[in-house]
């Protein structure tokens, strides 16, 4: 999806009503509550304007009344303030909307936001004069809220988190002819950024966006919003991820690279730790994980011109059928394969799926014990390798499946051995295979110093970017401790040569103890604890420190904590959030008259559907790839510019160059928004810089130097307190209660005084209520700074000048100030807008981001606003504007009267 879709923001029963950031632009969704166990939707699919919709909800209000000119009792009670639809979902009675009532801002990908779920709200449609009540009803609802949508599922209403940044910014670039006749030329654009074409009678501009379908196998929601694919309006959708997503922030001399982490979990054949094991009969394995490192120059958020550069690599249950009996109650139950497959058949589909969405080739690392005195993992290293070698004879040479097996646990015990150096060589050996997606061409400084690994690099190599081509699928029996370290020595050595290729480092190379591995290694941490508490129920227990052999003497009693913990899970509550997980994702859906789930004696019949008529025609056992994926390897034949994939792409026409849906400036800085510095600065992350650099004076600030553990003041053993508290601002600020303008309002019926309850919390966490005080001594006067969006004509000039190229947004100016002597009040107003400064390269090299600046040629108007800011800074007050007067006026009666 490359537009922004409208936010909830208001809810009214029985018609919920969706608005855009600015909330000049609203929708409205008709639910008939009459009906008591169907779903009907009505979008008229108009656009209202804020007069329209008060009208629409003054007719409303009137038609409801029970009796008409009545004062207090209004026709209209407000549901539930929200910022999204989840879903609609039924059991055995009517139709639920599973709303997202509170978020957090987690990440930032090139101005596109990424929210954490932290709160949702569940509402029964029908009225209760139609209801039909069941008995099991209930505790159909507690299975279904026991998947705890407030922990590790993320949304964004204007990047598609289900695809990887190499597709959202690739496919659709590919000329096709479709887009060829949509847009009346033959160039390629962005689908984040908008165009503007002229129409063939010349008159007018038209301007496009693109939007695709999201990949369904990571939208966990996929299922409950299928009643509404075709019904209502797209913005309506809003697809949901569950995995992990994390962002870290790395200062190098002052400039910002971004560090993103995003893991998407498959929603197909999902589930717990030893009730899913191995493969279903469609390819889709247990476990599975696709796992994103993106890192961009944060100094520019246009992915048109800004560096981004993305790699990605998998983790899954071995796909084979197999799987591990827990009724006897072992820690380590031993493992069966459930049926024979001499033809590799499940594990051709999976297979073929990989070749379609990563290209070749498909690189295998498997860390399952080799040697054992009792086979019970060797039993699946042999049935792998048996299914590897059986496809890959059918396969053209250049295209096999290549498949390394090391058997990390028994290097574990070794002393003469070094695990992480012997998964160095492995990284750079696969890095060099698949290579790694940038979205501009190579620096010169890659020729003017080259480097002989730089050259070796695999993957697609284009004029104006580099295409990762391939995927590394690492596993292991559980796929969490030894998979979670063998994945972060890989994302380590692909992060030096994506720092290589933005042009921060001049080697592609990363050493341990520096601030960037540091960081980099507790993101990967966090990432790892998150998928084994969803998978196995416990945090990881072995860590990179554990394997790096630093790790200290306490760190032992918690990896059997651990351990206890995960056995735990597995063995009293994991059948229980098995349940949820197939009632949450529709595996299993309740009918009137067949057994309940709680009654079913397994799930196996769920996950594995009828084979008989699973596959029409039959899949060959020798060509057992799909003819139109293996014509186009290299490349992923998803990316490829072709009939099936051109289908899913819908093109947006707007004639307003500046609507929110095609305009990212719009989306990101929001310019017509009343809001605070604790809204527009609520994303906070870990930083190289605070977190991880040393205090002392004289050492060098770069994030590259490798440091003693004593000049971090961070040592190992030692310094616990502080250890502690730099875990918790690690973990993404999961216990700062969310910025006000992000809290939902008490969605209780009762409450119709419209004031937001606030949580108690850190102050920088919760905005300032315009204070005004009397004091009779001058020095004491309150004051609140209060961005506002006035001086709409400036703007509006300002923002014309954005499609000039050779302009970039820099900064933010804060200025207008107004006091009131008689009162001694002070208050605070300021006008938001971005400085534009004209840039000229002054690099011989035309592709280097080197740049000359100065202001452009201003008013006299721009001047004197300017003047006023400079003079403010100094304490020189000047009166407040009248205009601003006025719209803030405006503003406090239509959104609070």
């Amino acid at each position: 999806t490359s537009t922004c879709p409208l936010p909830l923001l208001s809810r009214f029963r029985p018609t919920p009503f969706g608005s855009n950031h600015a909330e000049t632009k609203y929708r409205v969704l008709k639910i008939d509550r009459t009906e008591p166990k169907d779903l009907v939707l009505i979008d008229d699919g108009h656009i209202y304007n804020q007069q329209e919709v008060r009208d629409l909800l003054s007719r409303l209000d009137m038609g409801n009344r029970t009796k008409i000119g009545q004062k207090g009792l209004s026709g209209l009670s407000r549901a539930v303030s929200a910022f999204g639809i989840v879903g609609f979902v039924r059991f055995l009675e009517g139709y639920y909307i599973v709303l997202i009532t509170k978020r957090r801002k987690l990440a930032d990908v090139g101005g596109h936001s990424i929210y954490k779920i932290e709160d949702t709200n569940i509402i029964y449609i029908p009225n209760d004069s139609v209801r039909i009540a069941h008995p099991d009803e209930p505790r159909y609802v507690r299975i279904f809220q026991s998947v705890d949508l407030s922990s590790n599922f993320y949304f964004s209403y204007s990047y598609d988190l289900t695809h990887s940044l190499q597709f959202n910014l690739r496919v659709l670039k590919m000329p096709s002819e479709r887009l060829k006749s949509e847009i009346f030329r033959q160039e390629s654009f962005d689908i984040f950024e908008d165009e503007g074409v002229t129409t063939q009678d010349g008159t007018s501009d038209v301007h496009y966006g693109i939007r695709n379908e999201p990949y369904l196998k990571y939208a966990w929601n996929g299922h409950i919003l299928e009643n509404l694919k075709d019904t209502v309006h797209h913005d309506w959708l809003l697809y949901i991820i569950h995995g992990f997503c994390g962002q870290s922030k790395l200062l190098i001399y002052g400039r910002p690279v971004y560090v993103t982490l995003i893991a998407r979990r498959s929603s197909k054949f999902a589930g717990t730790r030893f009730l899913k094991r191995g493969a279903n009969c469609e390819g889709d394995v247990a476990n599975e994980v696709e796992t994103e490192q993106i890192v961009h120059d944060a100094s520019m958020t246009s992915f048109s011109a800004g560096s981004y550069s993305s790699y990605v690599q998998v983790r899954g249950s071995v796909p084979l059928y197999w799987s591990q009996d827990i009724s006897t109650m072992m820690p380590k139950p031993p493992i069966t394969l459930d049926q024979a497959d001499p033809f590799a058949h499940v594990a051709a589909l999976h297979f073929d799926q990989m070749l379609q969405r990563f290209g070749s080739p498909i690189i295998i690392l498997n860390l399952v014990k080799k040697r054992e005195k009792r086979k019970h993992e060797r039993i699946l290293s042999e049935e792998l390798f048996s299914a590897v070698t059986y496809l890959n004879q059918f396969l053209p040479p250049e295209y096999y499946i290549q498949y390394i097996a090391w058997d990390m646990a028994k290097y574990t015990k070794s002393k003469l051995c070094n695990v992480l150096d012997r998964l160095n060589v492995i990284a750079e050996d696969v890095v060099k295979r698949t290579g790694f997606f940038v979205n501009r061409p190579d620096f010169y400084c890659s020729s003017l110093r080259p480097d002989e690994r730089w050259n070796e690099l695999g993957g697609y190599i284009h004029a104006n970017c580099r295409l990762q081509t391939g995927v590394l699928r690492t596993n292991c029996v559980d796929c969490l401790d030894r998979t979670n370290t063998a994945q972060f020595m890989v994302g380590k050595c692909a992060l030096a040569y994506q720092l290589y290729a933005l042009g921060v480092i001049d080697k592609p190379r990363l050493q341990f103890d520096t601030d960037a591995v540091r960081l980099f290694e507790e993101l990967y941490e966090d990432h790892g604890d998150t998928l084994s508490l969803q998978y196995g129920g416990s945090q990881l227990v072995h860590r990179v420190k554990t394997y790096r052999k630093i790790a200290p003497w306490t760190q032992h009693s918690k990896d059997i904590m651990q351990t206890l913990s995960r056995y735990y899970s597995n063995a009293f509550s994991d059948a229980d959030r098995q349940d949820s997980i197939n009632l949450f994702l529709g595996v299993f859906q309740p009918t009137d008259g067949k057994p309940h789930l709680w009654e079913l004696p397994t799930d196996y019949y769920l996950h594995r559907k009828n084979t008989m008529a699973l596959l029409s025609p039959k899949r060959s056992y020798t060509h057992w790839w799909t003819p139109e994926i293996i014509i186009n390897l290299p490349l992923p034949y998803d990316e490829v510019s072709c009939t099936e994939n051109l289908k899913k792409v819908t093109i947006v026409k707007k004639t307003d160059k500046y609507d929110e849906e095609i305009d990212i400036y719009t989306e990101f800085f929001r310019p017509y928004e009343l809001s605070c510095f604790d809204d527009t600065f609520c994303l906070q992350m870990t930083n190289s810089a605070k977190d991880f650099m040393p205090k002392n004076v004289g050492i060098d600030p770069s994030p590259f130097t490798v440091r003693k553990p004593e000049e971090t003041g961070k040592s190992v053993l030692s310094n616990k307190s502080n250890k502690e508290e730099a875990v918790l601002q690690r973990k993404t600020v999961a216990s700062a209660p969310p910025p006000p303008s992000e809290e939902a309002v008490s969605s209780s019926s009762e409450d119709d005084s419209g004031t937001d309850k606030e949580e108690e919390g850190p102050i920088s966490q919760r905005s300032t209520p315009v204070k005004m005080t009397d004091s009779g001594d001058s020095t004491k006067v309150t004051e609140t700074l209060i961005i506002l969006a006035s001086r709409l004509n400036y703007l509006c000039h300002i923002r014309s000048l954005i499609s000039i190229k050779g302009f970039v947004v820099v900064g933010f100016f804060i200025l207008g100030v107004g006091s009131h002597p008689k009162e001694k009040k002070k208050v605070i107003i300021s006008t938001r807008f971005s400085i534009l400064l004209f840039r000229n390269p002054v690099s011989s090299f035309p592709p280097d981001s080197i740049y000359e600046v100065h202001l452009t040629e201003l008013d006299r108007k721009s001047v004197e606003i300017f003047t006023a800011h400079i003079q403010a800074g100094r304490g020189m007050m000047q009166p407040m504007f009248k205009d601003d007067m006025i719209v803030y006026r405006e503003y406090i009666k239509n959104r609070y009267m």
